[in-house]
């Protein structure tokens, strides 16, 4: 049926350029048109599953966080995975990263990879929210960025019709174009894991480089996977194939060492610097998989294109805003506050004893810090 066009106008080839007096008007005019969310069902389906996926994960992150403040205000702490709350928070990230998941079995890589930073978005607002973390207007700012670098990102997603199945990802193993891609990867990942363990330089590039080397695999395979798992569940099936359990394999090992790598870099430098430069990576590593091995570009125009890397740069910039100063809090006071304890009100503060720092005063055994007021 010809109105269902997704290029130029809804009412004739789906193919034609767009009309009007300009070709931005043209593209607004097809976004908005109903022949295009009809015939974007499977896009629209996958982008739902990567920001609820996404949402799912942030409130996961801030409930733990949660279980971890509640802990530390009982007079006897008890270690964290005996909490009900921690362990809530463990099943809706399995929720959510089965989200992701899912979302790359029906949009392209290249689309899901960046909305990565609604994870960061809603942790943000739910942190303002419900751990009484103060609202600042640079926080308004990276939200209101990132909610438009995403906007964008959804907008000018690239149009990808073919499907891949088995024998389609075979082929494209032994392409020479993924074959180059793989062996500059290889070697650059090997190189990086020299310094990082003979000459133990642990710099937070070389960390996250290594883990964005694993990630760009990790993409690849989960894709693959989960496509032909969408593909076997429509009636085609893909899982007498030996390629899904090669991808699947890979795809198992490419995420536990990029956890290693990832926890590391956590250790030893601030989250915010950590969630901000992995975004980025993970997100650049994510664009050239899907453009190298799935040819995620091949149909894109000049305007998408231009549009679609647009909205990358806003979700960059967003996140950097949201991520800035959230980790330079610093004690500068000897008092507990409990109107920044979440589910408590503040009545009072406890002033410590004049003979220890341990009461009231947030003491940690393991690094002592003195406050002057």
């Amino acid at each position: 049926m010809a109105w269902l066009g997704t290029h130029g106008d809804p009412l004739g080839d789906p193919h034609a350029a767009p009309k009007g007096s300009s070709v931005v008007e043209g593209a607004r005019e097809a976004l908005l048109s109903w022949g295009w969310y009809y015939a974007n069902q499977k896009l629209l389906l996958g982008i739902l599953l990567a920001v609820t996926g996404n949402v799912v994960i942030s409130i996961s992150l801030n409930l733990q966080k949660y279980s971890h403040l509640r802990l530390k205000c009982q007079a006897t702490p008890k270690p964290f995975y005996r909490s009900k709350l921690w362990w809530s928070g463990m099943v809706l990230m399995g929720i959510g990263e089965t989200g992701n998941f899912a979302a790359y079995g029906f949009a392209p890589v290249m689309v899901i990879a960046p909305l990565g930073s609604t994870a960061v978005l809603g942790s943000a607002v739910i942190s303002v929210l419900y751990l009484k973390e103060h609202i600042k207007s640079e926080g308004i700012l990276g939200g209101t960025v990132t909610i438009a670098g995403a906007f964008l990102l959804v907008a000018f997603a690239p149009l990808v019709t073919q499907e891949p199945d088995a024998i389609k990802i075979q082929t494209d193993l032994v392409s020479w174009e993924f074959l180059i891609y793989a062996i500059i990867g290889i070697i650059a990942f090997c190189i990086l894991l020299y310094f990082y363990k003979r000459r133990e330089i642990k710099h937070i590039v070389i960390l996250l480089t290594m883990v964005a080397l694993l990630a760009s695999m990790t993409i690849i395979s989960v894709k693959a996977v989960a496509a032909m798992i969408t593909l076997s569940v429509e009636g085609n099936m893909q899982l007498t194939y030996l390629i899904f359990y090669l991808m699947f394999i890979l795809m198992v090992v490419t995420c536990v060492f990029q956890m290693k790598f990832l926890n590391q870099a956590m250790k030893l430098y601030d989250a915010g610097e950590v969630i901000l430069i992995n975004y980025m990576f993970f997100t650049i590593s994510a664009i050239l998989a899907g453009g190298i091995f799935y040819q995620e570009f091949a149909d894109t125009g000049l305007l998408n294109g231009f549009m679609f890397f647009f909205g990358c740069l806003l979700s960059f910039v967003g996140v950097f805003i949201l991520t800035r100063n959230r980790d330079k809090e610093c004690l500068t006071s000897l008092y507990i506050d409990h109107g920044h304890i979440p589910g408590k009100k503040m009545e009072q503060k406890i002033q410590p004893e004049s003979n220890g720092l341990s009461y009231g005063s947030l003491f940690n055994e393991s690094n002592p810090v003195k406050t002057q007021s």
